[in-house]
């Protein structure tokens, strides 16, 4: 079987029928997704039978930031564009989240806020970002994170750079039962829900045509137009979606601290975002999950250790880079396609 970069191939002396190169790893993501699933969720028991608090909400927050490290791989590992201010959109779903919450919103309100919210700005972003290419892209995403991040530090109804505190309980009603911002364990399960959701959808939208038009951009963009699609048009829309998701992800932050503060638009927020995804895997999508789960889980125990854990981080993913191109997820993947390929084959 020799394998195309992208579309059906084919092996003439079998006779075998033409295999989606693009759905088949697809497949093989689905399959490491509900691994991890299944992992979160044995976890998530142990945790619960245990009585570890701790640990519960790390892995929330690990599975909050693996939503902005999805916001990033639509870009980098599908579009080929990378983005070093997918941050401004997680924080304005923070601050978004905080203030209304603060003034007694439901949470159904702010989700629904944040996406309108998010739709709007990331669409005027994209008028800007979708015109320019390479590292001009990665330069303007950066400059308005800094200036965003920058606005929110020097403006005292949103607590400056001390940021907002005092965010409130927040009660989410699923209509079989309600799930309170302050318990570990159900917090805990309903954002693992809310990023599985998250991960249908980008899953569904990437495989759709615009999925195969994204790629088809990352591979050459000067085809694009033969074929009849306006790649600008595509990037605008690829960069909206994944401004939606940072900022939806980034809304569920302040019910789980209480608080929110510039940081979180910063451009280290941008950077861990996109170190998560090349560790993980550029365009598997389900490596950005694998990757925010690894790095939280390093930077805790490495930080028990020393407090130089960004050294040591910093040279696990040079070795990454340098010995795993694809990432860690990615390699795993790309065996996980061989096999299914030879499950076809037989």
């Amino acid at each position: 079987m020799v394998e195309a970069a992208t579309g059906p191939v084919a092996d003439p002396a079998r006779g075998a029928r033409p295999i989606d190169r693009i759905g088949l790893a697809m497949r093989a993501s689905h399959l490491l997704a509900l691994l991890l699933l299944a992992g979160c969720l044995v976890f998530a028991l142990v945790a619960w039978r245990t009585g570890d608090v701790f640990y519960l909400r790390l892995a929330t927050e690990a599975l909050i930031f693996a939503g902005l490290a999805l916001s990033v791989d639509i870009l980098l590992g599908y579009t080929g564009l990378l983005s070093l201010g997918q941050a401004l959109y997680f924080g304005l779903g923070a601050y978004m989240s905080a203030v209304l919450l603060r003034s007694g919103w439901s949470f159904a309100g702010v989700m629904a806020a944040v996406l309108l919210g998010a739709t709007v700005v990331s669409f005027l972003g994209g008028l800007i970002v979708s015109r320019v290419r390479g590292v001009y892209f990665a330069l303007i995403t950066f400059g308005m994170a800094q200036v965003a991040a920058k606005a929110v530090y020097n403006t005292r109804e949103l607590g400056a750079s001390d940021g907002l505190i005092g965010v409130p309980i927040v009660k989410i009603a699923l209509g079989f039962t309600t799930v309170s911002s302050d318990s570990p364990i159900g917090f805990f399960l309903f954002v693992l829900g809310f990023m599985v959701l998250l991960y249908l959808a980008l899953s569904y939208l990437l495989d759709t045509p615009f999925g195969r038009i994204l790629i088809a951009i990352r591979s050459n963009e000067r085809r694009v137009p033969f074929l009849g699609y306006q790649p600008q048009r595509a990037r605008l829309c690829a960069y909206v979606a994944a401004g939606i998701v940072a900022a939806l992800s980034g809304a569920l932050y302040p019910m789980l601290r209480g608080f929110v503060s510039p940081e979180l638009m910063s451009f280290t927020t941008s950077g861990n975002a996109v170190i998560t995804v090349v560790t993980g895997g550029a365009g598997t999508l389900v490596g950005a999950l694998y990757g925010s789960v690894i790095l939280t889980a390093l930077r805790s125990v490495i930080g028990s250790w020393t407090s130089h854990h960004l050294i040591v981080i910093g040279l696990i993913f040079m070795a990454v880079v340098i010995f795993f191109p694809r990432g860690l997820i990615g390699v795993i993947r790309a065996r996980l396609e061989s096999w299914l390929v030879r499950r076809r084959t037989r």
